[in-house]
């Protein structure tokens, strides 16, 4: 069930062209925007990636990381959400803010991956924490066709819980905790054939 939104329900974009702006989200079930802190962190990690790069942010939810993408440079940002009335905000916010390269689509992220051919450069993934989902969409995610040489693919679940075991094809790169929150980042490289 979604609610109107409160004054607690904005994100400030933390840097590029779009930095210091608000994006507001409603009251929705398993929607828990990413903490400034990790945020930070995330994007110092991977800016040197973001200018010209094609982004897909599952799970979209507020659209925090999608829309901070796009503030930094990304030549496209898709989001996807579940949810229609929280994709009606993101919408919303797109077009407040500006940014045509912005694409909302309302989908189950499992569903749309399996149907998809992408050549994303950065792919963030935040899934609700106890729906149990990083496996399943990182198996999805190495399907041929989806990720070019090098994506990099940001991962965000519960603190208390490891990360799944990576398929064939991802490498870890960092992982970190703050809070309640465990994020890491991961490497997409092709298999070399045997």
């Amino acid at each position: 069930m979604v609610q109107r939104t409160s004054q607690a329900n904005r994100v400030r974009i933390i840097g590029g062209s779009h930095r210091g702006r608000h994006i507001s989200f409603p009251d929705a079930a398993g929607l828990r925007p990413t903490p400034d802190r990790v945020r930070e962190t995330l994007f110092n990690w991977v800016q040197p990636f973001i200018p010209g790069s094609r982004c897909l942010d599952l799970f979209a939810g507020s659209g925090a990381l999608g829309f901070e993408a796009a503030s930094r440079g990304a030549e496209s940002v898709t989001l996807v959400e579940r949810n229609p009335e929280v994709a009606g905000y993101l919408r919303q916010n797109a077009q407040a803010l500006g940014l045509p390269n912005v694409e909302v689509l309302t989908a189950d992220a499992l569903g749309w991956l399996a149907s998809v051919n992408g050549g994303f450069d950065l792919v963030f993934v935040d899934p609700p924490f106890a729906a149990q989902l990083l496996e399943p969409v990182l198996r999805c995610l190495v399907r041929p066709g989806l990720l070019r040489e090098g994506t990099r693919i940001y991962l965000e679940g519960d603190a208390a819980e490891p990360f799944p075991p990576l398929p064939g094809g991802l490498v870890p790169l960092r992982e970190k905790v703050a809070g309640q929150v465990r994020y890491g980042l991961v490497q997409h490289q092709r298999l070399m054939p045997q």
